[in-house]
């Protein structure tokens, strides 16, 4: 049996990139003391949206992406964390930022929320490009929050060999947007029989911390979903850390019981 321990940590972000750094730090280090592989955080790790982005964007290679790197090697596994990176036109990218032992690698948010009275791409410019990683032998896919209502990004990342493909997300609060995100996280897994990581912040609220506006800032309901649909495990509203063992031969198995992705006919 093949199998890839992960973790998924909850937290809330706050302003100050430097101290979401230290968040990253003492949760990497339960993680590692867990035995996880891996351990992916949530959009928005590098500053909680509702604040200003362009002026603690940063390139993928700089100080903060930097510490980051050191944080994964210290603990010698692969930390999955969203940050905010500098566009050409003056806008940021929404990024998902993969590094550890053998791992340097990152995803541009290709899908942006401007839903629900939020205008993403008022401020972040779309990435172009789907993005896997491999850890453990398994490939990995990175996709950050609103891609999870697009099947056919997911679709392509278990063409490119994704067996895992992690959700970073920073979700909107609302009527009815927990059970959203867990029927959508849930729905993807089928569409492409892989196990999906669901890494959200956690509720501002439920953690005592208040924050204005409308910004998409959590709702928490962070999960490790199996390729057959099912929620192996989760938490609730408020900060937190999980690890699950991913039995990889269980991918293979669904696909061939469940062979959505051979008998796609578009």
């Amino acid at each position: 049996m093949s199998t890839l321990r992960v973790a998924v940590a909850q937290i809330v972000s706050g302003a100050d990139p430097e101290e979401n750094l230290e968040l990253v730090a003492s949760q990497t280090a339960a993680a590692a003391e867990s035995g996880a592989q891996l351990v992916v955080f949530p959009e928005a790790t590098m500053r909680r949206f509702g604040l200003p982005l362009a002026e603690i964007a940063e390139p993928v290679d700089g100080p903060w992406a930097k510490q980051l790197r050191e944080i994964a090697e210290h603990h010698r596994l692969v930390v999955v964390a969203g940050m905010f990176s500098p566009s050409t036109d003056g806008r940021v990218k929404n990024t998902l930022r993969a590094v550890g032992p053998g791992i340097d690698a990152h995803y541009h948010k290709i899908h942006l929320f401007d839903a629900f009275g939020f205008h993403e791409s008022d401020t972040v410019a779309p990435g172009a490009a789907p993005a896997v990683i491999t850890v453990g032998g398994a490939t990995v896919g990175l996709t950050l929050c609103y891609d999870v209502r697009f099947p056919s990004l997911y679709i392509r990342l278990a063409e490119l060999g994704a067996r895992v493909i992690c959700v970073a997300a920073s979700w909107g609060a609302g009527p009815g947007k927990i059970e959203q995100w867990q029927l959508l996280t849930r729905a993807r897994a089928l569409d492409c029989t892989s196990y999906v990581v669901a890494a959200a912040q956690a509720d501002p609220g439920a953690a005592g911390i208040p924050v204005d506006g409308r910004a998409p800032t959590g709702v928490g309901y962070s999960a490790v979903i199996s390729p057959r649909g099912e929620v192996l495990q989760s938490l609730g509203a408020e900060p937190g850390l999980l690890v699950a063992d991913l039995d990889l031969d269980t991918v293979e198995q669904t696909r061939a019981a469940i062979p959505v992705l051979a008998n796609r006919r578009i």
